[in-house]
């Protein structure tokens, strides 16, 4: 049994890109987890202006029909102003027959973030990104004290998700309980991911 945990994400800077792949090194040690790494365009104020089909670098442009045939998602976005990034919002609006038909109701969830300040809205970032998954009746998980970097961190990481302080450059390294929290959240949403699908069979 294969178990497919999309990872998905946009990133301007590679900070957040640099989060989903710690994810997915996270779902793979999950046995007969597979992470699927997609990312997202930028969204364009120039009626004419289009992306090209495949993005210069990093993961591949993530379709609908990706989203629909997922066991569990990981979600990503740097913030703005306390709020996910604009193209993860116009994802999300595009996915109304998914949520008509119940397509990804009782499936498993998560999401992460970046910020540009310490304090920069990680957490109401998450929380954002929360809400449409809820809509769709997904199982929203974070990440449990149990974790010991949860306690130990003293940049990014929250109960609500993984997250990474990145600095007003975007260049701030990523430490090392920040990446280990990314990826506790990737194996706790594979190990849910997996469960429930061999229930469902």
């Amino acid at each position: 049994m294969s178990c497919r945990i999309l990872v998905l994400y946009y990133s301007r800077t590679g900070a957040t890109r640099h989060l989903a792949e710690q994810i997915a090194r996270g779902v793979e040690t999950v046995d007969a987890a597979q992470a699927i790494l997609r990312s997202l365009p930028p969204v364009s104020t120039v009626c004419e202006a289009t992306a090209p089909a495949v993005p210069d670098d990093g993961a591949p442009y993530a379709a609908i029909d990706e989203l629909a045939a997922c066991d569990g998602l990981a979600l990503g976005s740097p913030t703005r102003f306390g709020n996910m990034a604009a193209p993860v919002k116009h994802f999300l609006d595009q996915t109304g027959s998914l949520w008509l038909s119940a397509g990804l109701a009782g499936r498993p969830a998560c999401a992460f973030t970046s910020t540009g300040s310490l304090h920069g809205g990680q957490e109401s970032t998450l929380l954002s990104m929360q809400l449409p998954l809820l809509h769709h009746g997904m199982l929203v998980l974070g990440l449990p004290y149990s974790e010991p970097a949860l306690a130990a961190t003293r940049s990014g990481g929250t109960p609500y998700g993984a997250s990474h302080f990145a600095g007003s450059e975007g260049k701030e390294p990523h430490t090392e309980h920040e990446d280990a929290l990314c990826r506790a959240l990737g194996r706790r949403l594979a190990e849910v991911a997996c469960a429930l699908k061999a229930v469902r069979q």
